[in-house]
């Protein structure tokens, strides 16, 4: 039975989804005026675990997720590049395409923009408007936070202690236009130059929080089942979102709220910023670091805790990954001289390794227990493949269920295949070196393959090959 942890009631809950067999969930997105850093990253790689989860258990998972390619942050890359907002937007959605792919996310069911839902949202606020919990003023509309009777219920905050201007998109002029401090912007008139669009009340944009609300409910409906993102965003943005949407739509706006935990940068645990000099972005950790490494160190953390993002736990991670992947090249070299047939026991030991972390995970996505269960699966495989007799369809079975838990944590195992006549012609000639005690002759040829970027690894099933990834994982 899966349960979760639901922030706006801070305790686990079972999940039980709107519609049997279907999962509905926002997860917010980036503001596309940069490269993707690690705090966005960690976000992406924690839901699209939880995505890939629900989809191992059978689910169908209709997953939203938006860019914002509109705000202040967006104008001022604009004005500092001399471009524009559309192009700035333009480039770094493909970047995070590509650096997204890189870390093996799936591509969200729909990725909405603000700038394609201009008209929605109009609608939108033109129907809050109307319904008294907004306002007009000096072309920007307010929101009327004091009117929507459980404001702060997500963040667990009385409205009366909230600071001045919490939105965090205000400035001191704005506060004059609002009728009380604690009112949010849902369009805000345009300044000389900006990026704008027609609206009831002049010249434009959409505020930050509106966009969500709009194209959330406008991709899953009035009430879906999860809303997610970071814990950064609990207040203001995603009170603001519950606020604006059952405020108009008179129903609850998400049945479970899941927020994943900060990343902090370095020993010294700091918490990531330009100011700091700490500030890392996707696009560059790539250039050293296997993407695979990074997703699987990120992935392997529960989503709820904090990520400490230091050189040792990267070191960790891709020690940890590759005690996977050798378990899965033991098992897969081992399908050449195996037995037909099958051994009940062992297909009985995996299944209940499986059931085991299915139970952690069940535990509102355990990844950290669960991936206990999954070495628990390797290290099974690792003795199995090195039985003197091994039969084929256990050894397939091993190997297919391995595959499918490590999938949920978005690994993909890379598959090494003996078809090169000359390198299996040289490992030959080593083996008879060996026997025939020429050590010398044996070493030059393991050099003559390295230099070629061919590794051998002496097993007690023989000896195998595989090419060095160029980043020293041999």
């Amino acid at each position: 039975m899966l349960k979760v942890f639901n922030t706006l009631t801070r305790q686990k809950e079972v999940f039980t989804p709107i519609t049997s067999g279907i999962v509905k969930m926002y997860v917010c997105g980036p503001t596309v005026y940069n490269y993707i850093h690690i705090g966005n990253a960690r976000s992406a790689i924690a839901f699209d675990t939880i995505r890939r989860y629900f989809e191992y258990k059978g689910y169908h998972v209709k997953y939203i997720s938006n860019f914002t390619d509109v705000d202040d942050k967006m104008i001022k890359a604009a004005k500092e590049a001399h471009t524009t907002v559309p192009k700035i937007a333009e480039r770094f959605i493909a970047a995070f395409m590509t650096d997204t792919k890189a870390l093996n996310i799936e591509p969200a069911t729909k990725h909405p923009r603000a700038t394609e839902n201009i008209k929605d949202i109009i609608e939108f606020i033109q129907d809050l408007i109307g319904k008294g919990y907004a306002y007009e003023s000096e072309g920007d509309v307010y929101y009327r936070a004091r009117k929507f009777a459980h404001y702060g219920q997500l963040s667990h905050q009385n409205i009366d202690d909230l600071e001045v201007g919490a939105s965090q998109h205000v400035d001191p002029e704005e506060v004059d236009r609002k009728e009380d401090p604690v009112d949010f912007a849902l369009w805000k008139a345009a300044k000389p130059d900006e990026i704008s669009w027609n609206s009831p009340w002049g010249k434009g944009r959409p505020g930050w929080h509106i966009e969500c609300s709009v194209m959330s409910t406008k991709y899953l409906g009035d009430t879906f089942d999860i809303h997610g993102g970071g814990q950064d965003l609990t207040f203001p943005h995603h009170e603001n979102e519950i606020a604006q949407s059952e405020a108009k739509t008179g129903q609850k706006f998400a049945n479970y709220w899941l927020h994943n935990g900060f990343v902090t940068v370095g020993d010294d645990n700091e918490k990531m910023s330009k100011s700091l000099g700490n500030f890392v972005t996707v696009h560059d950790i790539l250039k050293t670091v296997d993407p695979q490494v990074l997703r699987f160190f990120m992935a392997t953390t529960q989503y709820r805790r904090p990520i400490q993002y230091t050189q040792g736990n990267l070191d960790d991670a891709a020690n940890n990954l590759k005690r996977l992947q050798t378990a899965f090249n033991n098992l897969t070299y081992r399908l050449k001289d195996a037995e037909p047939g099958s051994d009940p026991k062992v297909e009985q030991e995996i299944r209940q390794i499986e059931a085991d972390f299915v139970d952690q995970m069940d535990d509102d996505f355990n990844v950290q227990n669960g991936i206990t269960e999954v070495y628990e699966l390797a290290k099974f495989g690792n003795v199995y493949a090195e039985r003197p007799v091994v039969f084929k369809d256990s050894l397939t079975f091993i190997l297919k269920t391995l595959t499918e838990l490590v999938n949920i944590f978005g690994i993909k195992f890379k598959q090494e295949t003996l078809n090169d006549d000359g390198i299996e012609a040289l490992i030959k000639e080593r083996i008879a070196a060996r026997q025939n005690r020429n050590f010398e002759r044996s070493d030059e040829i393991r050099e003559q393959l390295k230099a070629q970027g061919i590794i051998l690894e002496d097993t007690p099933q023989g000896t195998r090959w595989h090419r060095d990834d160029g980043k020293g994982n041999e």
